[in-house]
């Protein structure tokens, strides 16, 4: 399955984004790698309920706050579309459960001593869903794609680092780099696109768009925008046929109805929030019907300022808010205590990750005293900073159906009234939110979320050149010492080089404050205890889906196959 791609998403956290994304994605920010392995929360089984062997059938449903936006992966960068896609699609390479690179539809490869030439030896036998032969010709096809400059994707950086691409044979393709590139093999983790439905034509008008044909372990069936996406196993996977018979995704754009749904037996899987996880989902009853898996996620959230917004072009204003904002208030009050205080983009004890810049300690008198430095003054009395004859407001905008993100806004709203700056927060409809105002960057600040991908690099959500509509630097946050390192990072494959320029990095961030880093969640997730075959590692717990059953007894659906 190719729902291990490591460019980092948005993520639509709370929800079935967190299962997936074990790897980073736009949420966008929406699916999480883990240092500590998942958790597994269950009462033992009933005897009715022994453990059964693995049959084929059934189906298994989930829920899923956000639509999808687009099912040919290079051109959708939200959690919803990929998790999707990545069901249909296979990469050449992907992550294994211990987050290691391994082949998908590579076989295997060979690099370069010096590492800027990968020879990848690609499956034989693998066909498409519509019967045609997967070979060499798709993987180039798919890099020509990525490169191309009508192509509307927010990932082909990677793919032109390839100074050429060539095929040796029908099963070997050659790609060599300009210079070593630390990002390379893993960025053929990317969703191989089929050349004889593709070649010639606009790809972003191709019926894949909506009715994908890729050569992974589910077929698609059917898409009801607004209301589910349907999938069925493919019978003649390379992996083997996948034992659950059909995979259904149900957009649900509230988690208490979804909650509800789960109850009532219309899902199967979920992702909780903090208070169904703590308070909902503790009685006997329910534990004898479900199990719950608890993990840090690879994924955190942020509260991120349009920085071409004169409001915030001052760093003193960015720094402010972030002092006034309690991140313990909002991790005790919105994920209950299970989560940690964000303080950049990497997880906390991943190699990355530096523990020198600490979190913004909360201190309400440093805001004030930095804001006043920045000219914002309260001269007219009326309990509202001005500058320049004007009040400062904004507002700030979220996705619907994600209460803690709308709960975080609450809180935000409140911390910042009491520095004299009013806050509006909105939500908006997922699909609309990216195309309408993140992708159009007509907003003042957002609430969002990125999961971390397994390789650090940071180009497509920090470099200067990532910054234009529909691209992942939507805040549009320019730094050329942040450039610098960036490149330094991914053109080396010595690791103490690239930790240090990403500690650097975190530092300068940690100036700057681009975002307001606010917390890294834990990944709270409930499926049917009738789904068996889940075997939670550091990847999380959906990298074996193809292995996940239901005893042939236990079986709730019937799909014809």
């Amino acid at each position: 399955m190719n729902i291990r791609y490591r460019i980092a998403r948005l993520v639509l956290p709370a929800l079935v984004v967190l299962i997936f994304l074990s790897c980073g994605q736009k949420e966008e920010a929406s699916e999480p790698s883990v240092q500590n392995p998942a958790t597994q929360e269950s009462s033992p089984p009933e005897p009715a309920k022994a453990v059964g062997e693995p049959a084929y059938g059934d189906a298994l449903v989930e829920g899923s706050i956000g639509d999808a936006s687009n099912l040919i992966p290079m051109l959708s960068s939200d959690s919803s579309s990929h998790a999707i896609a990545g069901l249909v699609y296979n990469g050449l390479v992907k992550y294994d459960k211990d987050i290691n690179l391994v082949g998908d539809l590579a076989e295997k490869w060979n690099i370069s001593e010096d590492g800027t030439v990968i020879d990848f030896h690609l499956r034989k036998g693998v066909k498409w869903h519509d019967g045609s032969p997967f070979t060499a010709e798709d993987a180039l096809f798919t890099y020509k794609v990525m490169i191309d400059p009508k192509t509307p994707t927010a990932y082909a950086d990677d793919f032109l680092q390839v100074q050429k691409a060539e095929l040796i044979d029908s099963y070997t393709m050659r790609v060599t780099y300009k210079r070593p590139f630390a990002p390379a093999l893993a960025s053929w983790g990317m969703g191989v696109a089929p050349k004889h439905l593709l070649e010639g034509k606009d790809i972003t008008q191709s019926p894949l768009v909506r009715d994908p044909v890729g050569t992974g372990p589910y077929l698609f069936e059917r898409w009801i925008t607004g209301r589910e996406i349907v999938l069925r196993a493919n019978p003649n996977y390379f992996e083997g046929r996948p034992y659950i018979s059909e995979s259904k995704t149900r957009i649900i754009p509230d988690s208490a109805t979804m909650f509800l749904e789960l109850e009532a037996g219309g899902i199967d899987l979920m992702g909780l929030t903090p208070i169904q996880y703590t308070r909902q989902t503790v009685s006997d009853q329910w534990k004898k019907r479900f199990n719950k898996y608890s993990y840090l996620a690879s994924a955190y959230t942020y509260l991120g300022y349009n920085l071409e917004d004169s409001k915030f072009k001052d760093k003193r204003v960015r720094q402010a808010i972030s002092y006034a904002v309690n991140k313990q208030e909002l991790i005790d009050g919105v994920l209950l205590g299970l989560g940690e205080a964000a303080s950049g983009p990497f997880k906390p004890g991943t190699w990355p990750y530096n523990p020198d810049v600490k979190p913004y300690a909360y201190n309400p008198e440093r805001a004030k005293e930095l804001l006043r430095e920045a000219g914002w003054e309260d001269t007219d009395g009326d309990g509202l900073l001005d500058k320049d004859g004007e009040p400062f407001r904004f507002t700030i905008l979220t996705n619907q159906g994600n209460e803690s993100r709308q709960k975080t806004g609450v809180i935000i709203q409140f911390s910042l009234k009491a520095i004299g700056i009013e806050v509006q927060v909105r939500t908006v409809e997922w699909a609309a939110f990216l195309k309408e105002f993140i992708d159009k960057k007509k907003f003042e600040a957002v609430i969002l979320g990125w999961t971390i991908p397994p390789d650090p690099d940071l180009f497509d959500v920090w470099h200067s050149s990532k910054t234009r509509p529909s691209e992942l630097n939507f805040v549009s946050y320019r730094n050329e010492e942040v450039d610098r390192l960036i490149e330094k990072s991914r053109y080396t494959f010595d690791r103490e080089v690239r930790k240090e320029c990403l500690y650097k990095i975190q530092e300068i961030l940690a100036e700057d404050q681009p975002y307001t880093f606010l917390y890294v969640p834990q990944a709270l997730v409930a499926v049917s205890s009738r789904i068996r075959g889940i075997e939670p590692a550091p990847l999380g717990i959906a990298y074996n889906r193809i292995k996940w059953y239901v005893p042939a007894d236990q079986q709730k659906y019937k799909i014809a196959f």
